[in-house]
């Protein structure tokens, strides 16, 4: 309950620079679009198919449960930025190593490619598409790094 409870503080807060709010806007933003996509492409039948064969073994179940944890992990860390933690940025940046790793290993063979994959037909390829698909979180974790008025921010909360 005490995270959405109002809190008072005597002291005087720093305003969140327009930088992070976008930041924090744009992952909740890049999220809900990912699955509004994944909606309209597979529709209601594709969704029941995918889950269902998202669980067809332990580890597979475990790969898709580990993917949604990432997607409300991020979306904890976008509102969490707005407030200033300084640790939520950090596991951002975590979840797209991760999310990147596991896709570019998974996608050369070395995990569940039929469901967790990127095609290509060479690993140029693949790491172009990979590049391409994470573009907009790149381009979020810029924001939140880069920018001198980002880092000052995180830096004093």
């Amino acid at each position: 309950m005490r995270f959405f409870s109002k809190t008072r503080h005597s002291h005087a807060r720093l305003n969140v620079p327009a930088l992070v709010q976008v930041a924090a806007l744009a992952i909740i933003l890049i999220r809900a679009l990912d699955l509004l996509m994944i909606f309209n492409l597979l529709g209601p039948q594709g969704m029941v198919e995918f889950v269902r064969r998202s669980v067809q073994t332990w580890t597979l179940t475990l790969v898709f449960m580990a993917s949604l944890v990432l997607v409300f992990v991020e979306i904890l860390c976008a509102f969490s930025l707005v407030k200033g933690r300084n640790w939520a940025r950090w596991i951002y940046f975590l979840t797209q190593v991760i999310a990147a790793g596991y896709l570019w290993a998974a996608s050369l063979g070395y995990g569940y490619p039929e469901l967790f994959s990127i095609a290509g037909e060479s690993k140029r390829e693949i790491l172009r598409s990979l590049v391409m698909q994470k573009l907009p979180d790149i381009l979020v974790l810029m924001l939140l790094f880069v920018p001198a008025t980002s880092r000052r921010f995180f830096r004093l909360q």
